[in-house]
């Protein structure tokens, strides 16, 4: 069992190592992005289903409230928050429309929409950001796997940050890496200092 454990802690190192090699300069683009939109008074949506829609709800919470320090709120949604909106739009139309009706709602240009998808080809992320585009919105998409979809997110975005494993979990565990540290460089670059622990 002890075997088993750092195993998969060495699978889930691998991950984040492998994503860092690629792309740690989209990192940091996505931090200056995002930076760059709440200093132009936008705000953040975020989405996806199942583990990356609690991804969307903590991302958002760290930005409202804080993530290390102590400083003025930042607007991000999660839309994966609203059952009844969630419940309406997928019993009225269907469950690929539940995060594209939100965007159109409360998408503006200056907003940036950032879909969570481990495979990047969740058809309702697929779909929401495809609008979100359409609507001249920044778009951004986490993704995994090791091999670039035809009918995914990709010709819909502007940046894709991509950890290359096939592994679900693994591409969960370096998603949340990812987002924290997201997090983490925009704080710094809003209201920090890089010298600091």
């Amino acid at each position: 069992m002890n075997e088993f454990i750092y195993t998969r802690l060495s699978q889930s190192i691998l991950a984040k190592e492998d994503f860092a090699k690629e792309s740690s300069e989209k990192v940091i683009q996505l931090s200056e992005e995002i930076v760059a939109t709440f200093n132009k008074g936008g705000k953040v949506l975020i989405f996806g289903n199942g583990g990356s829609a609690a991804d969307a709800q903590h991302v958002a919470a760290e930005f409202i409230n804080r993530f290390l320090l102590n400083r003025a709120p930042l607007p991000a949604i999660a839309l994966t928050t609203d059952a009844s909106i969630l419940t309406a739009i997928g019993n009225d139309f269907s469950y690929e429309m539940v995060f594209t009706k939100q965007i159109q709602a409360l998408g503006k240009p200056e907003d940036l929409a950032l879909g969570l998808t481990t495979s990047g080809t969740s058809p309702n992320v697929v779909q929401a950001l495809a609008e979100a585009k359409k609507m001249g919105l920044t778009t951004v998409a986490l993704t995994g796997g090791t091999i670039i979809p035809e009918n995914g997110v990709h010709p819909h975005c502007d940046m894709v940050l991509n950890v290359p494993s096939n592994y679900t979990p693994r591409i969960q565990e370096a998603h949340l890496w990812i987002e924290h540290l997201v997090c983490e460089i925009v704080e710094k670059m809003m209201f920090g200092r890089w010298d600091e622990e």
